[in-house]
Formats: structure tokens, C-alpha cells, sequence
């Protein structure tokens, strides 16, 4: 098995779906934790030296931390709306409630300074649409540096991918310090549709690609609904949904530069395509949610 690739139980030692740290992953900042929260039963999180995101996958909860407590209106999926989230310190205990029940994400990134908790609003969040004609995907842009600049180390992303079309591509890099990129490891958590469009299953499937120009690293594989995939270094993309099946991912990035970014830089043999996507339309199911709900 790939050691890159995680499919769903691969990564838990408890009931919940993803527990991973920057040790289990083989590297220094980045991690992801993925909850169940009960109905009416508050789950405790000790942040210890990581900053966090709280980011309802589904349902809606309470957030307490450093005395303040935020209410996430949340969603029913990740393919329904944008949501709202908040900004949780390192060296925190925070309590999480749902009234109905909730899944939860926790992007993560071993930091040295401690920020105050914030919250993040839906409607402040921008929704991007990016590439052209099968390449169109969203992109919800809530903890990237100039959108969101209250953390020391952490950025984050949603995309949507239509089925049947490309994202991540071309296939680009952020594994060493140069005029274009800065290094950050990276992860990929995938949620796949089901038939309806909007609601998870492990029915559907995705493929997403990642390697080096030595060949060092070459692996395509399928991908499915709560797999996760680590991008240590090398040429990622393209993430590719199924025809019938949409694909998103949240994308986890941290890194040891002073300041944040997500610079990268394209595989050459293949950045050219960029250039082809200004005489292409849109695809019209993008973008497929804003805060208030699902666009089509």
C-alpha cells in the first residue's frame, strides 16, 4: 500500500475517521483530525503546540475556547454551502457541542505563537472559480494568507470538482525555496458525492496523481469518500472526480517559512495549459455553493 495514500480507517485509533499528526505523517507542521461529535455530547480537544481551524464538515455546534464561545451554523454537507469556522490558538482546551449531531475538521499546524481564537463568518468567505472547460472547479478560499491572516502557520482551502472534471492542475510544487514557490507539506482530505450530488458515499471515486521529475515518487491511485493523500514534496495533480461523482478536498498546508504562503510552481511540460483555458467557457455547474447554499 501506498504509504502516501490513507484510506478512511487507515488513520484512526478511535471512532473517529482521521487522527493525524506531523509524526505519523513522517514530517514537521502539518496535521488534520477529523471528529465525530455526538448529540448533546460535548467532545474536549487539547490543541497542545498545534493552531487549528474548527470546520464543520456537517451539522452545526458550539464552540468554547479561552472563555469566548462561537456558535457555527455550519451545513448539511460539504457539497451544499460555504460555512463558517473559527480560528483556535495552540496551548488551548476547546469543547465542542452539537445539538444535532456533527462532523467536524480540524486543519492543523505546529506553531510557535499563540493567537487569540477568531471567527470566521460564511459570507466573508470568497468562492473562486478556477481553470476552464473540464478543468473548472471551486475553490473556497477561508484560511489563505490575504484572506485570512490571523494564524502563524496554518492555511487552508476547500475545492469543489464538478464529475468528470480535472483540478489541482496542472500538476504543481511547493517543496523548496525559490523565485515561485515555498515549501509547505501538504494534505489532501477528500470527500466524494454520492448519485444525489450532495450527500458523502464511498460509492463514488476520484483520482488524483503525485510525483517527482526523478521518478522517485510516481503513484495514481483511486481515491475514495474520507481517504486522505500527503504531499511531502513532488508534482501534485491532477485531482480528477468521476463522471457522476463530485470530488472535494480540503487541503491542509503549513511549512517553515517566517511568513505565510502557498506559493508554488508549475511542472513546466505542462503550464502551457494555462494558457489555452482564455479562449474556453466556464463550466456552468461552477461554482456548485456559496454561504448562502448550493448555486445550481
Amino acid at each position: 500500500m501506498s504509504k502516501l495514500h490513507r484510506p478512511l480507517g487507515t488513520l484512526s485509533d478511535d471512532a473517529d475517521p482521521v487522527r493525524l499528526t506531523p509524526d505519523s505523517a513522517g514530517w514537521a507542521y502539518t496535521g488534520l483530525r477529523v471528529l465525530r461529535i455526538g448529540t448533546r455530547l460535548p467532545r474536549t480537544v487539547r490543541t497542545g503546540e498545534f493552531e487549528a481551524f474548527v470546520l464543520p464538515l456537517s451539522g452545526s455546534l458550539n464552540v468554547r475556547v479561552d472563555g469566548e464561545e462561537f456558535e457555527l451554523a455550519g451545513r448539511e454537507s460539504v457539497f451544499t454551502r460555504v460555512t463558517d469556522f473559527v480560528y483556535v490558538p495552540r496551548d488551548a482546551e476547546v469543547e465542542l457541542t452539537s445539538e444535532t449531531g456533527a462532523q467536524v475538521a480540524l486543519p492543523m499546524a505546529r506553531c510557535t505563537r499563540r493567537l487569540t481564537p477568531k471567527y470566521g463568518p460564511a459570507e466573508d468567505v470568497p468562492v473562486e472559480v478556477r481553470g476552464a472547460g473540464q478543468a473548472t472547479r471551486q475553490v473556497t478560499n477561508f484560511g489563505v494568507p490575504g484572506v485570512w491572516d490571523h494564524a502563524d502557520k496554518l492555511n487552508a482551502c476547500e475545492l469543489i470538482t464538478p464529475g468528470g472534471n480535472w483540478s489541482s492542475y496542472p500538476p504543481h510544487k511547493h517543496d523548496e525555496a525559490s523565485e515561485c514557490e515555498v515549501v509547505n507539506e501538504e494534505i489532501y482530505y477528500f470527500r466524494v458525492a454520492g448519485r444525489d450530488g450532495v450527500t458523502p458515499s464511498r460509492e463514488g471515486f476520484g483520482l488524483h496523481r503525485t510525483y517527482t521529475a526523478d521518478g522517485d515518487l510516481d503513484e495514481d491511485v483511486a481515491v475514495r469518500d474520507q481517504d486522505v493523500f500527503l504531499i511531502p514534496r513532488g508534482y501534485h495533480g491532477p485531482c480528477v472526480a468521476a463522471p457522476g461523482y463530485p470530488m472535494y478536498y480540503l487541503n491542509v498546508l503549513a511549512g517553515p517559512a517566517p511568513e505565510r504562503s502557498m506559493a508554488f510552481c508549475d511542472d513546466p511540460a505542462h503550464s502551457w495549459v494555462r494558457d489555452t483555458w482564455a479562449s474556453q467557457d466556464l463550466d456552468p455547474r461552477c461554482p456548485v455553493t456559496d454561504h448562502e447554499g448550493r448555486v445550481q
